[in-house]
């Protein structure tokens, strides 16, 4: 059976904490701009001496500066978003010495040995053995569908293949996702693999070209703008399958994101860079795991505003995991040498993983 890791909060008892001072702030002066010397969050559960007592900012990412508000309460804000008057917490070091502690290893088992963060740090191969991985998926993706929220950050890889497309669409039929994020070409590709059972204009199973293919997406992508919305084109044209039909007749939220290389783009997708990125920490702020496949821009992006840690409402502090699947090893890879150290990397084709997903859960 899956069990969560316990965390074990610091012992504030100690002297480190008991004589340290109170963390200092200072308010913004010019909008969207944080003090000088302001402290820069981490994925970590950190801690700030606020009056008196050590306080946990229950949202995190990294990279944002954090708010001290009325009656203490700690808010994690990009600085973009800072506005003036915003007591913003400032300090550079992070073990006590400015009232600021970052707690790295509270998912750590003290009995066991090696290692200073509960999570993977090391680079894997495409010789690596993946098998446990995919077991503990197995009992995450259970645990979660009745505990948590299941996020997934999907390239347009999956679009391109049947079976692919069709264990997606399980995967969201049986409650194991909460949300998904994507880009235009995922949703672009996977209407025209229910419209036409094309992707690029190749057949989706026998990846032969069909007559002016090239044209599928692009009439797609006009009769959504025609409908208005990817829901009523559903409608309109009496789509019954495929990743984006699941989600609209299974009411499972999706943010898109756009690129300056979209056609189109689709209705929903957001053109603008900033105003995606906040629909999507919306979205990351509800997920407990995030599995992000065969898209390096969106993981990078999603791995830098998910924490290791979620606050429930019963003030129980869980672990978040991260998983990031890719072909590349370089994609996967990269994700940790950006700092996301809570990830769990596999280095396989998209495609593969979810078949051996659906078929390990039961669902093919």
């Amino acid at each position: 059976m899956f069990h969560l890791p316990e965390y074990r909060e610091p012992d504030f008892t100690e002297e480190k904490f008991t004589k340290a001072p109170d963390a200092m702030w200072e308010k913004v002066t010019v909008k969207g701009t944080a003090p000088e010397n302001f402290h820069s969050t981490s994925m970590f559960p950190e801690y700030f001496k606020i009056d008196g007592k050590w306080t946990l900012a229950k949202e995190s990412r990294m990279d944002s500066s954090v708010v001290i508000c009325d009656g203490g309460e700690l808010k994690v804000v990009e600085n973009r978003n800072l506005e003036i008057g915003d007591k913003v917490i400032l300090g550079r070091t992070e073990n006590a010495e400015e009232g600021i502690y970052l707690h790295s290893t509270g998912f750590e088992d003290p009995e066991e040995a090696g290692g200073d963060q509960f999570v993977f740090r090391q680079g894997r191969s495409r010789e690596t053995s993946y098998a446990r991985d995919y077991d503990r998926l197995f009992e995450l993706l259970k645990y979660e569908k009745e505990h948590g929220s299941i996020l997934w950050v999907m390239g347009p890889a999956f679009s391109f293949d049947a079976d692919a497309r069709r264990a997606m669409q399980a995967m969201v039929e049986n409650g194991y996702v909460d949300g998904l994020m994507a880009g235009n070409a995922l949703a672009t590709h996977d209407l025209e693999g229910a419209m036409f059972h094309t992707a690029l204009g190749q057949d989706i199973y026998t990846q032969k070209s069909q007559p002016n293919g090239h044209y599928h997406h692009l009439d797609v992508i006009n009769r959504v703008r025609k409908s208005g919305s990817i829901a009523k084109f559903i409608d309109d044209y009496q789509i019954s399958d495929g990743i984006m039909y699941s989600c609209v007749k299974n009411q499972v939220p999706f943010v898109l994101t756009g690129s300056i290389r979209d056609d189109g783009p689709l209705p929903e997708v957001i053109g603008n860079a900033y105003d995606g990125q906040t629909a999507m920490r919306g979205m990351v702020k509800k997920a407990t795991t995030v599995i992000c496949l065969a898209t390096m821009l969106h993981t990078i992006a999603t791995g830098n505003m998910t924490p290791s840690y979620r606050v429930l409402e019963d003030g129980t502090v869980r672990p978040v995991f991260l998983y990031t699947v890719d072909a590349d090893e370089f994609v996967v890879n990269k994700l940790l040498d950006r700092g996301s150290l809570a990830a769990t990397t596999i280095v396989t084709n998209v495609q593969d993983f979810i078949m051996i997903v659906v078929k390990g859960l039961g669902l093919m």
